[in-house]
């Protein structure tokens, strides 16, 4: 059996490619130069925005930045990540709680708008405070999405009045085209496969 470690014609190819690639990306990086707080948008039907949502949460304390989270929708719902933020990072994360569950278990519209445009009022509060530097908006897309939120009014506050280095990222599906076209970086979950459909229930560590 060949090991290709040991074929110098092969480590020299692999080297040489290796070279052209780093040059190439060493001058890409080069043009990079500006720095701004960025609009960013998880969506799409998949697992995993939240839960990207809130590893840019564990980042961004670590470096040092004040973060706030406001919850919509999810209401009392306790999930690992509210629990561990509160419980041991309550000086570094500010964690706020809008909604007051999924608007099939409210069933109320008017309670629905209300805990939004709440949440909506905190949410600008903290991206206004100078002492935070990112900002999650969890579940907002819903909120926008039943038009609990007016989407035109959003969006003009994020690109004319959040101020110029503090992220937010705003999570839910079906992102309306009007924050997708804002926003500076925009990722779509897809989902191919969900123990969901086979009868498993929201595992804890996975779902919440």
């Amino acid at each position: 059996m060949s090991d290709s470690t040991t074929d110098p014609d092969e480590n020299a190819r692999h080297n040489a490619k290796m070279k052209k690639i780093k040059a190439a990306r060493d001058k890409m990086m080069e043009t990079k130069t500006e720095e701004k707080g960025l609009i960013i948008v998880h969506t799409g039907p998949g697992k995993g925005k939240s839960s990207s949502g809130f590893g840019m949460v564990m980042r961004s304390i670590q470096h040092g930045m004040g973060v706030a989270v406001v919850q919509f929708i999810k209401g009392n719902w306790e999930t690992g990540e509210k629990s561990f933020l509160r419980e041991r990072f309550a000086e570094e994360c500010r964690f706020f709680v809008s909604g007051e569950g999924f608007t099939w278990e409210t069933q109320d519209r008017e309670r629905d708008i209300a805990a939004a445009q709440n949440g909506w009022r905190i949410a600008k509060e903290q991206i206004l405070d100078p002492e935070i530097g990112f900002v999650l908006l969890d579940e907002i897309n819903i909120a926008l999405r039943y038009d609990y939120l007016d989407i035109d009014e959003v969006v003009d506050f994020l690109l004319h009045e959040k101020p110029v280095m503090t992220h937010v990222c705003l999570t839910g599906r079906n992102a309306k085209p009007e924050l997708i076209e804002a926003a500076d970086l925009v990722t779509e979950m897809t989902l191919v496969k969900h123990p969901f459909r086979d009868g498993v229930k929201a595992q804890k560590g996975v779902e919440f």
